[in-house]
Protein backbone atom coordinates (compact mmCIF):
# COMPACT_ATOMS: atom_id res chain seq x y z
CA UNK A 1 0.00 0.00 0.00
CA UNK A 2 1.20 3.49 -0.83
CA UNK A 3 0.67 6.60 1.30
CA UNK A 4 1.23 10.29 0.57
CA UNK A 5 2.27 12.63 3.39
CA UNK A 6 1.93 16.39 2.88
CA UNK A 7 3.64 17.99 5.88
CA UNK A 8 5.87 21.08 5.94
CA UNK A 9 7.42 20.54 9.37
CA UNK A 10 10.68 18.74 8.62
CA UNK A 11 10.93 16.72 11.84
CA UNK A 12 7.26 15.73 11.82
CA UNK A 13 7.37 14.76 8.16
CA UNK A 14 10.45 12.57 8.57
CA UNK A 15 9.00 11.03 11.73
CA UNK A 16 5.85 10.08 9.87
CA UNK A 17 7.66 8.85 6.77
CA UNK A 18 10.07 6.70 8.74
CA UNK A 19 7.42 5.30 11.08
CA UNK A 20 4.98 4.39 8.32
CA UNK A 21 7.78 2.94 6.20
CA UNK A 22 8.88 0.74 9.10
CA UNK A 23 5.24 -0.36 9.50
CA UNK A 24 5.42 -1.72 5.96
CA UNK A 25 3.92 1.10 3.89
CA UNK A 26 5.47 2.74 0.84
CA UNK A 27 5.47 6.50 1.47
CA UNK A 28 6.02 9.73 -0.43
CA UNK A 29 6.64 12.96 1.49
CA UNK A 30 5.94 16.45 0.13
CA UNK A 31 6.52 19.70 2.06
CA UNK A 32 4.22 22.21 0.34
CA UNK A 33 0.66 22.44 -0.86
CA UNK A 34 0.97 22.84 -4.65
CA UNK A 35 3.45 19.97 -5.06
CA UNK A 36 1.36 17.79 -2.76
CA UNK A 37 -1.82 18.46 -4.72
CA UNK A 38 -0.05 17.71 -8.00
CA UNK A 39 1.23 14.38 -6.71
CA UNK A 40 -2.14 13.45 -5.22
CA UNK A 41 -3.86 14.14 -8.56
CA UNK A 42 -1.33 12.47 -10.83
CA UNK A 43 -0.36 9.38 -8.80
CA UNK A 44 -2.28 6.57 -7.17
CA UNK A 45 -2.28 6.43 -3.35
CA UNK A 46 -4.24 4.40 -0.84
CA UNK A 47 -4.32 7.18 1.78
CA UNK A 48 -3.33 10.82 2.28
CA UNK A 49 -1.94 12.18 5.55
CA UNK A 50 -2.53 15.91 5.20
CA UNK A 51 -1.46 18.87 7.32
CA UNK A 52 -3.77 21.89 7.25
CA UNK A 53 -1.22 24.69 7.56
CA UNK A 54 1.00 24.41 4.47
CA UNK A 55 2.97 26.89 2.32
CA UNK A 56 1.46 27.76 -1.05
CA UNK A 57 -1.91 26.09 -0.49
CA UNK A 58 -3.44 24.90 2.76
CA UNK A 59 -4.77 21.43 3.43
CA UNK A 60 -8.41 22.49 3.26
CA UNK A 61 -7.89 23.81 -0.27
CA UNK A 62 -6.10 20.63 -1.26
CA UNK A 63 -8.90 18.45 0.08
CA UNK A 64 -11.59 20.54 -1.58
CA UNK A 65 -9.79 20.34 -4.94
CA UNK A 66 -9.28 16.59 -4.66
CA UNK A 67 -12.96 15.97 -3.95
CA UNK A 68 -14.03 18.30 -6.77
CA UNK A 69 -11.75 16.34 -9.13
CA UNK A 70 -13.34 13.08 -8.05
CA UNK A 71 -10.44 11.75 -5.95
CA UNK A 72 -11.96 9.69 -3.16
CA UNK A 73 -8.87 8.37 -1.40
CA UNK A 74 -9.10 8.40 2.41
CA UNK A 75 -7.72 11.58 4.01
CA UNK A 76 -6.39 11.89 7.56
CA UNK A 77 -5.97 15.49 8.67
CA UNK A 78 -2.94 16.04 10.90
CA UNK A 79 -2.69 19.52 12.39
CA UNK A 80 -1.94 21.70 15.40
CA UNK A 81 -5.36 23.34 15.10
CA UNK A 82 -7.74 22.08 17.76
CA UNK A 83 -10.71 24.36 17.22
CA UNK A 84 -14.06 22.64 16.72
CA UNK A 85 -14.85 24.79 13.68
CA UNK A 86 -11.63 23.65 11.97
CA UNK A 87 -12.47 20.01 12.54
CA UNK A 88 -16.04 20.50 11.32
CA UNK A 89 -14.89 22.31 8.18
CA UNK A 90 -12.38 19.59 7.33
CA UNK A 91 -14.96 16.83 7.81
CA UNK A 92 -17.55 18.73 5.78
CA UNK A 93 -15.06 19.03 2.90
CA UNK A 94 -14.58 15.27 2.90
CA UNK A 95 -11.85 14.41 5.40
CA UNK A 96 -12.19 10.91 6.86
CA UNK A 97 -10.44 11.49 10.20
CA UNK A 98 -8.72 14.22 12.19
CA UNK A 99 -5.71 13.92 14.51
CA UNK A 100 -4.34 16.83 16.53
CA UNK A 101 -0.64 17.39 17.21
CA UNK A 102 1.11 16.32 19.35
CA UNK A 103 0.08 12.71 18.85
CA UNK A 104 1.22 9.21 19.70
CA UNK A 105 2.44 7.38 16.63
CA UNK A 106 0.64 4.24 17.76
CA UNK A 107 -2.66 6.13 17.56
CA UNK A 108 -1.85 7.51 14.11
CA UNK A 109 -0.93 4.03 12.88
CA UNK A 110 -4.18 2.59 14.23
CA UNK A 111 -6.17 5.31 12.47
CA UNK A 112 -4.26 4.77 9.22
CA UNK A 113 -5.06 1.05 9.31
CA UNK A 114 -8.70 1.72 10.08
CA UNK A 115 -9.02 4.16 7.17
CA UNK A 116 -7.31 1.76 4.80
CA UNK A 117 -9.73 -0.99 5.77
CA UNK A 118 -12.68 1.36 5.40
CA UNK A 119 -11.43 2.75 2.11
CA UNK A 120 -11.28 -0.58 0.30
CA UNK A 121 -14.26 -1.40 -1.86
CA UNK A 122 -15.95 -4.75 -1.48
CA UNK A 123 -14.68 -5.81 -4.88
CA UNK A 124 -11.04 -5.02 -4.16
CA UNK A 125 -8.81 -7.90 -3.18
CA UNK A 126 -7.99 -7.92 0.52
CA UNK A 127 -5.56 -10.81 0.30
CA UNK A 128 -2.80 -12.10 -1.95
CA UNK A 129 -1.92 -15.74 -2.39
CA UNK A 130 0.11 -18.31 -4.29
CA UNK A 131 -0.32 -22.04 -3.77
CA UNK A 132 -1.13 -22.47 -0.04
CA UNK A 133 0.59 -19.23 1.00
CA UNK A 134 -1.78 -16.35 1.82
CA UNK A 135 -1.14 -12.76 2.86
CA UNK A 136 -4.03 -10.90 4.52
CA UNK A 137 -3.64 -7.21 3.70
CA UNK A 138 -6.18 -6.02 6.25
CA UNK A 139 -5.06 -8.00 9.30
CA UNK A 140 -1.44 -7.98 8.05
CA UNK A 141 -1.17 -11.70 8.67
CA UNK A 142 0.53 -14.46 6.72
CA UNK A 143 -0.39 -18.14 6.72
CA UNK A 144 0.78 -21.19 4.85
CA UNK A 145 -1.09 -24.48 4.95
CA UNK A 146 -3.22 -22.86 7.63
CA UNK A 147 -0.23 -22.14 9.88
CA UNK A 148 0.35 -18.58 11.08
CA UNK A 149 3.74 -17.15 10.11
CA UNK A 150 5.12 -14.17 12.02
CA UNK A 151 6.98 -11.66 9.86
CA UNK A 152 8.69 -8.38 10.58
CA UNK A 153 7.36 -5.24 8.88
CA UNK A 154 10.11 -5.41 6.24
CA UNK A 155 9.56 -9.11 5.62
CA UNK A 156 5.84 -8.44 5.18
CA UNK A 157 6.56 -5.62 2.72
CA UNK A 158 8.97 -7.84 0.81
CA UNK A 159 6.46 -10.68 0.60
CA UNK A 160 3.69 -8.31 -0.48
CA UNK A 161 5.89 -7.00 -3.31
CA UNK A 162 6.76 -10.54 -4.44
CA UNK A 163 3.11 -11.62 -4.32
CA UNK A 164 1.85 -8.59 -6.20
CA UNK A 165 4.34 -9.37 -8.95
CA UNK A 166 4.39 -13.15 -8.64
CA UNK A 167 5.89 -14.99 -11.57
CA UNK A 168 8.06 -11.95 -12.37
CA UNK A 169 11.77 -11.97 -11.66
CA UNK A 170 12.47 -8.92 -9.50
CA UNK A 171 16.05 -7.55 -9.53
CA UNK A 172 17.73 -6.64 -6.26
CA UNK A 173 17.74 -2.97 -7.24
CA UNK A 174 13.95 -2.89 -7.57
CA UNK A 175 13.46 -4.70 -4.26
CA UNK A 176 15.83 -2.31 -2.49
CA UNK A 177 14.03 0.76 -3.82
CA UNK A 178 10.51 -0.55 -3.14
CA UNK A 179 11.02 -2.13 0.28
CA UNK A 180 13.86 -0.06 1.78
CA UNK A 181 13.37 3.15 -0.22
CA UNK A 182 17.07 3.16 -1.04
CA UNK A 183 19.31 2.99 -4.07
CA UNK A 184 20.86 -0.42 -4.55
CA UNK A 185 24.46 -0.70 -3.41
CA UNK A 186 26.28 -3.77 -4.69
CA UNK A 187 28.40 -3.75 -1.52
CA UNK A 188 25.41 -4.36 0.75
CA UNK A 189 23.68 -7.69 1.23
CA UNK A 190 20.53 -6.35 2.86
CA UNK A 191 18.30 -7.81 0.14
CA UNK A 192 19.97 -11.23 0.25
CA UNK A 193 19.71 -11.38 4.04
CA UNK A 194 16.03 -10.39 3.99
CA UNK A 195 15.21 -12.95 1.29
CA UNK A 196 17.05 -15.65 3.22
CA UNK A 197 15.11 -14.87 6.39
CA UNK A 198 11.80 -14.73 4.55
CA UNK A 199 12.54 -18.04 2.82
CA UNK A 200 13.32 -19.69 6.15
CA UNK A 201 9.83 -18.78 7.36
CA UNK A 202 7.58 -19.28 4.32
CA UNK A 203 9.46 -21.99 2.41
CA UNK A 204 11.88 -24.12 4.42
CA UNK A 205 9.22 -25.95 6.50
CA UNK A 206 6.90 -26.47 3.50
CA UNK A 207 6.52 -28.01 0.05
CA UNK A 208 6.53 -26.95 -2.70
CA UNK A 209 9.22 -24.27 -2.59
CA UNK A 210 7.89 -20.92 -3.82
CA UNK A 211 10.64 -18.31 -3.40
CA UNK A 212 13.38 -18.88 -5.94
CA UNK A 213 16.68 -17.26 -6.81
CA UNK A 214 17.37 -16.63 -10.48
CA UNK A 215 21.13 -16.44 -10.67
CA UNK A 216 22.40 -13.09 -11.90
CA UNK A 217 18.88 -11.65 -12.18
CA UNK A 218 17.01 -11.59 -8.87
CA UNK A 219 14.13 -13.37 -7.12
CA UNK A 220 10.76 -14.71 -8.11
CA UNK A 221 7.79 -16.03 -6.13
CA UNK A 222 5.81 -18.63 -8.03
CA UNK A 223 4.30 -22.08 -7.84
CA UNK A 224 5.26 -24.86 -10.23
CA UNK A 225 2.09 -26.82 -9.48
CA UNK A 226 0.41 -25.90 -12.74
CA UNK A 227 3.54 -25.74 -14.89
Amino acid sequence: MKLLIIEDEIKTGEYLRQGLHEAGYATDLVRNGPDGLHLALTSEYDLLVLDIMLPGMDGLQILQTLRQMGKQLPVLFLTARDRVEDRVKGLELGADDYLVKPFAFSELLARVRTLLRRGRSSTEATSLSVADLELDLLRRRVTRSGRRIDLTAKEFALLELLLRRQGEVLPRSLIASQVWDMNFDSDTNVVEVAVRRLRSKIDDPFEPKLLKTVRGMGYVLESDVNT
